[in-house]
């Protein structure tokens, strides 16, 4: 695959404001050459430097007024709240406090919010409309020409159409989503989006640096390893599939939600590390607590949702929860809304091999489950691979845990899903 020398292999960097906040561009003042013109646009390679202190020109984007949280009293899961600012001037003792707070939500829950990450509520909305613009900006046609070949190759990149997954009874999905690996330059992407490819990239980094990061160095002081072990395996400019998603949900018929009993994505657990969910308003996310009953996950303004994959509880033998999640119809006052997401899916580097760090003190001490042995523990590529090939596309076995789970068996793990 082609691989532009447009960002990654750069002669100079510049400093620009993006919403006011002073971001590292990595752009070349060099004149680009015609692919990448065709690929990316000549406006994200501009031929002149910017100043520390001038303002970028930011691409237009329809802005999307986000609507009210629901009315609706909904039973809503208790997840525990980190502020992540309290890192940036925390004393010895008050870092392993928030450690020890980070390391028991991710125990006991497998979710939590992160605020006070460093980005405002003002560059949070700026991102959800950028978000849109894979989907409203970009025709049928073209989104055709960049899909993903996630059965083929393994990977997410590019778009996940409507309709690929088989929910339930027939029905497929009515969501799509545009993948961006963090390396931004890794392929090609549609007309409409290239101008915003900067400001895609300052997200990736943003997530990456200012969110990922601090709390894999929480989670692995909370097993008592060195702070940088979790943030070693998680290279910015690694060979690994760390990207950043857009997505967008579209209101189903009746008789689709009926055949599902209203479920839009079946539950699941994430194949990375961490998944950086950025809250919005429309209520369907989902996760499954430990008294097997679903609770609604609420939106907080400009908070952060952080959730454990299956390659953190991999890593951690067990200690870190893969939080079963799922997607459901909006309560009715949200029923006919789209719901926009902005996520960050964090994975380890791709030869990152998936087996319990047993040297941790922690898990020494309460002890460990390793899924396969440690010589047959998938690397993360081969898992994010295995399950990225088969989501929504391979035939599910019932599982004795009872009709609303169904099974699936990858790099020799099982794998459930919950209806």
């Amino acid at each position: 695959m082609e691989h532009f020398p447009l960002l990654s292999q750069i002669s100079y960097s510049y400093f620009v404001d993006f919403m006011d906040t002073p971001v590292q561009l990595l752009l070349s003042t060099k004149t680009p050459g015609p692919a990448v013109v065709e690929r990316f646009g000549a406006s994200v390679c501009p031929r002149a430097p910017f100043s520390r202190h001038s303002s970028l020109t930011r691409p237009t984007a329809p802005h999307l007024v986000p609507p009210p949280p629901t009315a609706e009293n909904l039973d809503y899961a208790e997840l525990p709240i980190i502020d992540i600012s309290q890192l940036k001037t925390a004393t010895d003792e008050e870092r392993l406090k928030l450690a020890v707070e980070v390391r028991d939500a991710m125990h006991v829950h497998g979710f939590f919010y992160v605020v006070n990450h460093g980005w405002s509520p003002e560059q949070t909305a700026r991102i959800f409309d950028i978000a849109d613009i894979p989907f409203s900006a970009v025709s049928a046609e073209e989104k055709q020409v960049y899909a993903g070949r996630m059965k083929e190759v393994g990977s997410y990149q590019g778009y996940k159409l409507r309709q690929y997954w088989h929910i339930d009874n027939g029905v497929h999905d009515q969501l799509e989503h545009y993948n961006i690996n963090r390396d931004i330059t890794k392929r090609g992407h549609p007309e409409a989006v290239r101008p915003f490819l900067p400001e895609i990239e300052a997200f990736a980094r943003h997530s990456h640096f200012d969110v990922l990061h601090p709390v894999l160095r929480l989670l692995a002081l909370g097993l008592e390893l060195a702070e940088e072990e979790l943030v070693d395996m998680h290279g910015f400019d690694a060979v690994g599939e760390t990207y950043v998603r857009f997505m967008k949900y579209y209101p189903r018929s009746q008789e689709e939600e009926m055949k599902t009993n209203n479920v839009w994505l079946k539950g699941h657990s994430d194949f990375g590390t961490i998944t950086v969910l950025y809250s919005q308003p429309v209520a369907a996310l989902q996760v499954l607590g430990p008294d097997n009953k679903w609770r609604w996950v609420r939106h907080i303004d400009n908070a952060i949702v952080i959730n454990a994959g299956d390659a953190l509880e991999f890593l951690s033998g067990g200690f870190y929860k893969a939080t079963i999640h799922r997607v459901v119809q909006p309560p009715k006052d949200q029923q006919a809304l789209t719901r926009i997401g902005a996520f960050y899916f964090g994975m380890t580097d791709d030869a990152v091999k998936l087996a319990p760090l047993s040297h941790s003190p922690v898990l020494q001490r309460v002890g460990f489950v390793r899924k396969v042995a440690d010589k047959l523990a998938p690397t993360m590529e081969e898992w994010r691979k295995g399950r990225t090939s088969a989501y929504g596309q391979s035939e599910l076995k019932a599982s004795a845990l009872g009709k609303t789970v169904e099974e699936e068996v990858i790099n020799g793990v099982v794998v459930k899903h919950y209806s």
